[in-house]
């Protein structure tokens, strides 16, 4: 069956025009003006935008944390992704101790329902010669990123001379560190103290988690990676200072990339401090106005690479259930920590809502272009984690996973239009103008317009080449 999307304007990473697209079978087999195609379906996207679909670079779905695990899965954590137009998403494996193979099988199992197409990063917690030796097998497996950690001190972190190895042989596989950037020798110090003064409510999280923490760790993540010779990836950068730091340290040529996420644009250590302050922790925590302000620059002057979400949602109060498709389903949350801030999950829901939230307040508002939106949430990730031009592109043989945008719809959003499965929205009531009208996964439509016509089990698993430094 052929598809042909009329009338409508593409919008990459570089360019804006108006074009038809037509998909022949998975892919996309044309572009350009007045195309006609006997026998196809006809779609008319007048007045509408054409976007590749977005690739979300952070997930987290179905983690275990804290005596509970994230509430969406890989099939409600899809569903909710491409309802906000995202149709690939890359999630974290969690090392076993019985190895590479034993814990990337378990994440394929949990992945069985996926309902777009996916891959995974591994979390690298533990090294050792043994390790070390193994690391090159997960080439083989379609795993080329690995992820380490600066903080969580005996949990998952690495010190520095085991992540300066990792750095060396991921050079020599053509593989990608990703890391983790703050300091957990002063946050476990910190956390010590709080809790010995008694401190207890959520605004201490941020508190125990200083902002210098993240920026020296992101330096020494760089300097580190220039010393080895290899790129490394900075997740979820939250502080202006960080900013600063990628700058330096990239007018200076070593291989570092920065990836933020949308709520460290909007929100701030005051909101831990409100009644619900639960809902906003996660870990790097909420900064400062001018930390916004500061990532915002960074998006619209370039230095960062990618928008990622961190997807790691958990009830606000998991002891009340929601329907969800029809059922009722409650899942213990954030109320686990209601009298500790150290017990309460780190998380939070995003990756139905990145691509309306950026759309609004990021292009229309005039702080990123639509070049840019689409170059930050699918062109650029998808070059750095080895997916490019298959995914991530509007081109002839790229997957046809497209979004028809309407520019000019205006929702009023929360938790009904994003179908992340919790219990909250941080954008409640948020007023935006531009929506995903209709999603396509590799020429299937599965969201059209309120309807989900996607299934569980639709989803890929993407086995991913050598990515591309940004």
């Amino acid at each position: 069956m052929k598809l042909l999307i009329k009338n409508g304007t593409l919008i990459t990473a570089s360019d804006t025009f108006r074009s038809d697209i037509l998909i022949e079978g998975q892919t996309i087999s044309r572009i350009g003006l007045d195309l006609e195609v006997d026998p196809a379906q006809v779609i008319d996207a007048s007045g509408k935008l054409i976007l590749p679909g977005g690739v979300d670079p952070h997930t987290h779905f179905d983690l275990p944390m804290f005596g509970t695990v994230s509430s969406d899965d890989h099939y409600t954590g899809h569903k909710a992704a491409a309802f906000g137009g995202t149709t690939t998403a890359i999630d974290f494996v969690v090392l076993e101790d019985q190895g590479f193979q034993y814990s990337v099988d378990l994440w394929m199992k949990k992945a069985e329902k996926a309902a777009i197409d996916y891959s995974f990063h591994m979390n690298l917690t533990k090294f050792d010669e043994k390790i070390a030796k193994e690391i090159p097998s997960l080439r083989e497996m379609g795993i080329t990123t690995l992820k380490v950690f600066t903080a969580y001190n005996g949990r998952l972190r690495l010190d520095d001379a085991g992540i300066f190895k990792v750095l060396r042989i991921a050079k020599e596989n053509g593989m990608l560190v990703m890391a983790h950037c703050e300091n957990g020798d002063v946050i476990d110090t910190l956390v010590a103290d709080a809790l010995n003064a008694g401190h207890l409510t959520p605004e201490w999280h941020a508190l125990t988690r200083p902002v210098w923490g993240a920026v020296e760790a992101t330096l020494r993540m760089a300097a580190m990676a220039e010393q080895a010779g290899a790129p490394v990836y900075i997740v979820h950068m939250n502080a202006g200072g960080e900013v600063d730091m990628l700058r330096y340290a990239r007018e200076r040529g070593v291989k570092v990339m920065g990836e933020t996420c949308p709520q460290y644009l909007f929100f701030t250590i005051d909101h831990l401090r409100r009644a619900d302050g639960a809902k906003w922790i996660c870990s790097p925590p909420m900064r400062t106005e001018q930390d916004n302000a500061r990532l915002w620059e960074g998006l619209s002057n370039g230095i960062l690479q990618t928008i990622g979400t961190d997807h790691c949602p958990f009830y606000f109060d998991g002891t009340r259930p929601i329907v969800y498709e029809g059922r009722g389903i409650a899942i213990p949350g954030k109320e686990l920590g209601k009298d500790d801030f150290t017990k309460i999950p780190n998380g939070l829901p995003g990756v139905g809502d990145r691509l309306p939230i950026m759309w609004t307040y990021g292009v229309r508002a005039g702080r990123i272009t639509a070049n840019q939106f689409v170059a930050y949430n699918s062109t650029n990730p998808a070059k750095i984690f080895g997916l490019y031009p298959r995914k991530g592109a509007l081109l002839p043989g790229s997957d046809a996973d497209i979004v028809i945008w309407d520019p000019q719809k205006k929702v009023k959003y929360g938790v009904a239009h994003s179908h992340q499965r919790t219990d909250y929205n941080l954008y409640e009531g948020w007023e935006l103008t531009g929506f995903p009208e209709k999603v396509f996964l590799r020429g299937q439509m599965i969201v059209d317009g309120d309807e989900w016509k996607g299934k569980q089990g639709a989803g890929r698993f993407l086995k991913r080449a050598e990515g591309e430094v940004q």
